[in-house]
């Protein structure tokens, strides 16, 4: 089993293929198994790293709250590019991960090739509401475990169109999800999804940004619309997605979708035809 002993704690990570690196970063509801889609298609011809974040098995799980931060996830995946010797790779991520993707771009520009955004944004919009809601949701993961988690993604409108369009991947979801650690779920809520800055409040520094940028989300993942579309309209180099009838997770929603439109942006990239005329 792969594991990378980096800032403090040991990440399990994947590499797959071989070519320029691809590097997913996984939601708060997955891990890197979240990604196989992606793995399948990507690594015939990028090598394509996956990895859970600390908090998730078999990463390790610290049991202390104050390890639990948007930095120290941030620090993680930096210090596992350079423990892979990646100096530079194009990284993406969903929900939570593509939280983490954005600010490692943000803070290492120099190492992201390119950066793919999917459903990202959560809590900028409605913030009270939001923060309120997720606490709740923290409170009840260590009163009832991680089936209120379960039943709290049962629940959610951004999760519905996952669930009808595609029982059998939301049962694997799901199956996948009762296997994470409630406590440290708990924490990442904590430390990590409420503490982080919103997107909004990101705005003089995604203006610095130049590291081309794919921003996807699904028409139905309300809370990261507007999100996405400050996002497109701050990021000099961003283009924008919006996948119909798909709520938050839309690389497993719709993997061949965004499979062929990710392909589409990396080569536009790699070419640079992407935002080229802008300069």
């Amino acid at each position: 089993m792969p594991i990378a002993g980096v800032n403090g704690v040991e990440l399990y990570y994947e590499d797959t293929g071989q070519g320029f690196p691809l590097v997913w970063s996984h939601e708060f509801g997955g891990d890197s198994r979240s990604w196989e889609p992606q793995v399948r298609y990507f690594a015939r011809r990028y090598r394509v790293v996956t990895y859970n974040h600390r908090g998730y098995p078999p990463s390790g799980v610290p049991k202390e709250p104050e390890a639990y931060s948007p930095e120290h996830l941030v620090a993680d995946l930096h210090q596992l590019l350079r423990h892979l010797g990646i100096r530079q790779a194009h990284v993406g991520g969903c929900s939570m991960g593509a939280n983490i993707a954005l600010n490692f771009g943000l803070a290492h520009p120099e190492m992201a090739k390119s950066l793919v955004i999917v459903g990202c944004g959560s809590g900028t919009v409605n913030r009270e509401q939001f923060l309120r809601a997720q606490l709740g949701t923290a409170d009840a993961l260590e009163r009832d475990g991680i089936e209120a988690l379960v039943r709290n993604f049962e629940t959610l409108p951004t999760r519905r169109a996952f669930r009808h369009k595609d029982p059998r991947g939301w049962d694997e979801f799901i199956r996948y999800a009762r296997e994470h650690d409630a406590i440290a779920c708990a924490h990442l809520i904590r430390g990590v999804i409420t503490k982080r800055k919103t997107i909004f409040e990101l705005e003089a520094k995604l203006h610095a940004l130049r590291v081309p940028t794919l921003v996807m989300t699904g028409d139905q993942d309300e809370p990261c619309i507007e999100p996405a579309l400050f996002m497109r309209q701050h990021i000099p180099n961003a283009g924008l997605v919006v996948v119909p009838m798909t709520g938050h997770t839309v690389n497993i929603e719709e993997p061949a979708l965004f499979n062929a439109i990710a392909a589409e942006f990396l080569t536009a990239v790699e070419n640079g035809r992407w935002g080229t005329w802008e300069a």
